[in-house]
């Protein structure tokens, strides 16, 4: 009985880690100087739009995590290759393909259909640069 169990346990794991983000995984190394171009990375709230990734990126600057950086391909039908663009409130980016909505904080989808994250990327900055890279 024991053995049954675990075999199912397994095949629960290997089932449930496949569905990863299905945003397709692409090389990101943008690199700029902060210049006006980002001047609202400064602010919390504050939001820049950056090439790379599947449909470009969203730079924004997290009250809790400082500056973050997603993919704006919608985690939504990603194959559409939908970018999802800055509410005016400033918290939450919106699929025009779908409607779904996903908050800036994190990445998760805050109204359906989407209910998997936007993808995101490691940010590196210095007073003068930013880096995102995966």
């Amino acid at each position: 009985m024991r053995k049954f169990i675990l075999i199912i346990l397994t095949g629960a794991c290997l089932i449930s880690c496949g569905k990863g983000n299905p945003v397709p995984s692409v090389l990101v190394n943008f690199q700029s100087p902060i210049d006006p171009n980002y001047s609202a990375l400064h602010v919390v709230g504050g939001h820049a739009y950056a090439p790379g990734g599947v449909a470009g990126l969203i730079l924004y600057y997290s009250q809790t995590r400082g500056i973050v950086a997603f993919d704006r391909c919608s985690s939504y039908q990603p194959e559409k290759k939908c970018a999802v663009t800055v509410d005016a409130s400033g918290l939450t980016a919106t699929d025009p393909c779908s409607g779904s909505k996903f908050s800036l904080e994190d990445g998760s989808p805050v109204k359906a259909p989407a209910t998997k994250s936007l993808r995101s990327y490691q940010v590196i900055t210095t007073p003068f640069t930013i880096q995102v890279v995966n």
